[in-house]
């Protein structure tokens, strides 16, 4: 898992300073790619099939929804429930807002798993249901 994540940020054109990842007995991790731009986190319960993941990023130049699709894609996610949070929203007044997008998919029944987004933050969570 350690190896996707780490391979998840570059695809991402993230810049890596650290990662650090744990076992849980009997085949749990949990762990963090520490990047110039943010994080990339996962959890997971194997026990369950379940994964959670969050990728966050700032800035214009990196590529979280390719992060996504290839930790999707390794893991061989069946179903995604994604949350994207769009944050620091200035409409000119000096007020800043959030923007939550939230979306289910079952993957491999569609032709894009990942919609057309602008947003620099992704939080995911990965049921392989």
């Amino acid at each position: 898992m350690q190896g996707i994540l780490v391979e998840a940020a570059k695809h991402a054109k993230a810049h890596i300073w650290t990662v650090s990842f744990h076992r849980f007995p009997p085949n749990g991790v949990s762990g963090v790619v520490v990047i110039s731009e943010s994080h990339l986190s996962i959890h997971t319960w194997p026990e369950l099939g379940y994964v959670a993941l969050d990728i966050y990023t700032c800035g214009s130049e990196s590529l979280p929804e390719v992060a996504v699709d290839y930790v999707l894609e390794r893991v061989n996610a069946k179903h995604t429930h994604v949350t994207e949070i769009t944050r620091g929203l200035d409409y000119g007044d000096r007020e800043f807002y959030h923007s939550i997008v939230t979306w289910e998919e079952r993957l491999g029944e569609t032709a894009d798993s990942w919609p057309a987004k602008t947003s620099r933050l992704a939080q995911l969570e990965i049921g392989a249901t």
